[in-house]
C-alpha cells in the first residue's frame, strides 16, 4: 500500500510540474502568460544513410508559391521544407502562368492612384508572348532566400516553363540565374534561354493529361537535341513506372516531387505520409555538389514509401539501410540471422511470395542454410528493365 501510495505521488507530482511548464509568465505583461509550445517548433528527421560514402540529401524540385500558383508564401515554403526534415528545395513558379496577379490588380483599383501601375501587373489571361513578363520573375526566390539562410537549407532557383501537357509538356529549369530572360513564345527556345544560363531540366509529370506515355513529336525533339537532364517518375500521387525505363535509356536522371501548390501538411502530413523527395547522392552539402550529382545521375526517387531508380544505385541504397547480424549456428549447416532496418524507410520484402514488413527501425530473424541461398524481393523499390523490383540473395557463406 505504501508502495502504491509513493507511487501515485511521484506520478502526481510528475504529472503537476509538466502541468506547470505548459504555461509561463510573459516578461512584459504581468497579467499574460505564454504557451511553451509556441515556440517548441520541431524538425521531423527522416533517417537515411550514407550510400558509397555519398551523403543522401533529402530535396523537393518542384514548388510553387502565391508568386504562380501556390497558395503560400516563398518564406513558408522554406519553414515547411525545414519542419518536414529536407535538405534542398528548389523553388519553381510558373513564367507563363501566375493566377493571382490578375485578381490582385482587381482589387488595387479605386485604391491607387491614376495610372498607377501595379507592382503584380503579370500576363494572367493572355499568352506571354502578347504582354510580356511584367513582373519581377526573380522575386519569390529572393525572398525565400532570406528563410532559407537562416534554416540551413539549399536552395535552388528555378522556374517552371509551362505549355499545353498534351502536345509540349511542363520543364522545370533549376539554378537559372535570371527568371525574367527565360521566356519566348517557342517552347524549345525558352528551354535553351535557360540552358544557356547553366540550368539543369526537369521533364515534370510527362503522364499529366494524356492517355498514355507514348512520346511526343515534342519529346522527341527535346531528347534528341539532349535538352533534356532528368525527369519526374513520381509527381504527387502519380507514378510513371516506364519512365523508370525510359530514364535509364535516355541517361535522365529520376526525380520525385511534390509539385506542391497547397501545403504539405495538408496534402501529406495530415494523411500519415512523408511528403515525396528527390535524393540526391551528393559529395557534400552545397548547390555546388547538389548540381554535380544532377548531372552524373547520382538520385532516387522517393514517393509514399517507393523507391525507384537506376539498378546498382536501388541496390546500394538497400545494402546501406540494413544490418546483418549472426545470432548463433547449429551443426555448422544453419545459421540464424537477425535483419536490422535502423532508418525511417519502410521494406516490402517477399520471400518466394511470403511478403513481410520490415518497419523503420525493427528487425526480422531468419535461417540461411548452408545448401540453399535466400532469395527475397524488395516490392517497393523500383528499377528499369520488366522485373521492376530487385531481387537479393543471401548465402551461408555471407555471414
Amino acid at each position: 500500500m505504501k508502495k502504491l501510495f509513493l507511487f501515485a505521488f511521484a506520478f502526481a507530482a510528475s504529472f503537476s510540474a509538466a502541468a506547470q511548464s505548459i504555461y509561463y509568465q510573459d516578461k512584459n505583461n504581468k497579467d499574460m502568460m505564454r504557451h511553451t509550445m509556441r515556440n517548441d517548433v520541431l524538425r521531423n528527421e527522416f533517417i537515411l544513410p550514407n550510400v558509397n560514402k555519398y551523403m543522401v540529401l533529402k530535396s523537393d524540385l518542384h514548388i510553387h508559391t502565391i508568386y504562380s500558383d501556390g497558395s503560400v508564401t516563398p518564406e513558408y515554403r522554406v519553414q515547411e521544407a525545414w519542419t518536414d526534415g529536407l535538405d534542398v528545395i528548389a523553388i519553381t513558379d510558373h513564367v507563363e502562368y501566375r493566377k493571382w496577379e490578375g485578381q490582385m490588380i482587381s482589387f488595387l483599383k479605386g485604391y491607387v492612384p491614376e495610372g498607377t501601375k501595379a507592382v503584380n501587373a503579370g500576363i494572367t489571361g493572355k499568352a506571354a508572348d502578347e504582354r510580356g513578363i511584367l513582373s519581377d520573375l526573380n522575386l519569390p526566390v529572393r525572398e525565400a532566400q532570406r528563410v532559407a539562410d537562416q534554416s540551413g537549407l539549399l536552395l535552388i532557383p528555378g522556374v517552371e516553363i509551362t505549355r499545353d501537357p498534351l502536345k509540349v509538356g511542363h520543364y522545370n529549369a533549376l539554378f537559372v540565374k535570371d527568371a525574367n530572360t527565360v521566356y519566348d513564345a517557342d517552347p524549345i527556345v525558352s528551354i535553351k534561354n535557360a540552358r544557356e544560363q547553366g540550368a539543369i531540366i526537369i521533364q515534370n509529370h510527362p503522364g499529366w493529361r494524356r492517355k498514355d506515355l507514348e512520346i511526343i513529336d515534342f519529346e522527341k525533339q527535346v531528347y534528341e537535341q539532349n535538352l533534356i537532364d532528368g525527369v519526374e517518375i513520381m509527381n504527387g500521387g502519380e507514378f510513371y513506372p516506364t519512365v523508370v525505363s525510359r530514364a535509364s535509356e535516355k541517361k535522365l536522371f529520376m526525380a520525385a516531387n511534390t509539385d506542391i501548390h497547397s501545403t504539405t501538411s495538408k496534402d501529406y502530413v495530415a494523411v500519415g505520409h512523408q511528403r515525396n523527395m528527390t535524393l540526391i547522392l551528393a559529395k557534400e552539402k552545397s548547390l555546388e555538389a547538389v548540381k554535380e550529382a544532377l548531372q552524373a545521375r547520382r538520385t532516387l526517387a522517393y514517393s509514399f514509401g517507393s523507391i525507384a531508380g537506376e539498378e546498382q544505385l536501388v541496390r546500394d541504397f538497400f545494402q546501406a539501410c540494413i544490418k546483418y547480424e549472426t545470432l548463433f549456428e547449429k551443426d555448422k549447416k544453419q545459421r540464424r540471422v537477425r535483419m536490422t532496418n535502423p532508418t525511417s524507410m519502410h521494406f516490402v520484402l517477399n520471400f518466394g511470395g511470403n511478403p513481410v514488413q520490415l518497419r523503420p527501425f525493427t528487425s526480422r530473424d531468419f535461417n540461411v542454410s548452408r545448401d540453399k541461398e535466400v532469395v527475397f524481393t524488395v516490392e517497393n523499390l523500383w528499377i528499369p528493365g520488366e522485373k521492376k523490383h530487385p531481387e537479393f540473395r543471401l548465402g551461408y557463406h555471407l555471414f
